[in-house]
């Protein structure tokens, strides 16, 4: 980032494009560390590439995240310690990504949920006004869609399998359905990014995209609908013992030695 960049920004736009980054950046850190948990007991060893190599990509795209952040906001912190030097209360991440990690089912519908609302949030921000935004979102973007694709892939696979597998899958589902919309539940600066041409959509205007793009994959497949999102106000400030127990192992590196660097 220029210095340029960030001065030329009111500080309403500023604070803005803050909450905006440290949430994506949240929701990156936390699906990527939860899913390398699948490291070495994956269902298939293909699977335990395939997932480290996912979950290698949303802590890249998550750091990338905290360094622009950190230049922007430039307190004195750097990405490792907006990353790890905060209680679990003082992350912002979407309330879909504090359900435990759960089977292999859960994981798959997790991501599936995940990325198809990411992709959307990305596609608003690729023409950002905020060029170090825009540039670190073309690159995610060519990366997501490795991940979309396998999300889909391994969906289909559990949803037109009889018995056990599908049985997880809609298990999954219940629990997870009504919080699959909080990734795009809108942030309290919306006006402001709007405004700043930051992003070029509002929040119900992405999760209305979002739920019209994946509706057709899950009246193929017999799955039932998204429900509405359940809670919107605390959909990113409400998390659950799980993530307590996620946190507490993510920070153990760095409570143990806190000049490690990422």
């Amino acid at each position: 980032m220029t210095a340029a960049a960030a001065a030329d920004l009111l500080p309403a736009t500023r604070n803005a494009l803050a909450l905006l980054l440290l949430a994506m950046a949240d929701d990156e850190f936390v699906i990527g560390f939860s899913d390398s948990e699948w490291t070495g007991i994956a269902p298939i060893l293909e699977e335990d590439v395939a997932m480290s190599s996912l979950a290698q990509d949303e802590l890249g795209h998550a750091q990338a995240l905290y360094r622009l952040l950190a230049e922007l906001v430039d307190d004195g912190r750097d990405a490792d310690g907006i990353a790890y030097d905060r209680p679990p209360e003082g992350y912002y991440h979407a309330r879909l990504l504090d359900h435990p990690r759960g089977d292999w089912a859960q994981t798959i519908l997790r991501r599936y949920l995940y990325d198809t609302a990411d992709s959307i949030r990305l596609e608003a921000l690729a023409g950002s006004s905020f060029a170090p935004l825009a540039a670190l979102v073309g690159k995610i973007r060519r990366e997501e869609r490795y991940h979309l694709m396998h999300a889909q892939t391994w969906l289909e696979r559990l949803a037109l399998a009889a018995g056990e597998p599908r049985d997880r899958l809609l298990d999954a589902l219940s629990r997870l359905g009504p919080d699959a919309g909080t990734v795009l539940t809108p942030l309290p600066t919306e006006t402001a990014l709007l405004m700043a041409d930051i992003t070029s959509a509002t929040a119900a205007e992405q999760e209305a995209r979002w739920r019209a793009s994946i509706a057709p994959t899950f009246e193929r497949l017999r799955l039932p609908p998204i429900p509405p999102t359940a809670d919107p106000g605390t959909a990113r400030t409400s998390h659950s013992a799980a993530f307590h127990e996620l946190h507490a192992e993510l920070s153990s590196v760095r409570r143990i030695d806190p000049g490690a660097t990422w």
